[in-house]
C-alpha cells in the first residue's frame, strides 16, 4: 500500500514539493554559511519523494531554534504557503484528502525543518 501511495503522491503534488526542497537546498548551498541549511533541505527532499510509511518527529535545542528562525525568514513561509494551497485544493475531493493531509504535514515541516528527524513507521 505504501508503494501505491507514494506513486500517487508524486502525481498529486509530491513532485512539486520535492522540487521546492531541492531548489531551496541548491539556493542555500550557494554560500558557505548556508550549507547546513542546504543539507537539511536535501534530506527533506528525499522525504517528500516518498513520504508514506515515514514519520517526522520534532525536537532540537537552541541551535535548531535559531536555524529555524533564519529558515523561516528566507524560505519557510513561501514553501509553507504553497503546501497549504495544494493541501486545500486536494482536500476538495474525497480521493485527494490523504494527499492534502500530507501537504499540511509538510507545511509544518516547511516552517520548522531543523531539529526534525525522519523515521520509518
Amino acid at each position: 500500500m505504501r508503494t501505491i501511495g507514494n506513486i500517487l503522491w508524486l502525481i498529486f503534488g509530491g513532485l512539486i514539493s520535492t522540487l521546492w526542497w531541492l531548489l531551496a537546498g541548491v539556493l542555500c548551498c550557494v554560500t558557505i554559511v548556508g550549507i547546513p541549511l542546504g543539507k537539511q533541505c536535501f534530506k527533506f527532499a528525499r522525504l517528500t519523494w516518498s513520504p508514506f510509511g515515514k514519520q517526522v518527529s520534532y525536537g532540537g535545542g537552541t541551535v535548531s531554534l535559531l536555524a529555524n528562525l533564519v529558515w523561516l525568514v528566507f524560505c519557510g513561509v513561501p514553501m509553507a504557503f504553497v503546501d497549504c494551497v495544494m493541501g486545500f485544493v486536494l482536500c476538495v475531493t474525497v480521493v485527494g484528502i490523504p494527499f492534502g493531509i500530507q501537504h499540511f504535514k509538510f507545511a509544518k515541516l516547511d516552517l520548522m525543518p531543523f531539529g526534525a528527524s525522519v523515521r520509518k513507521q
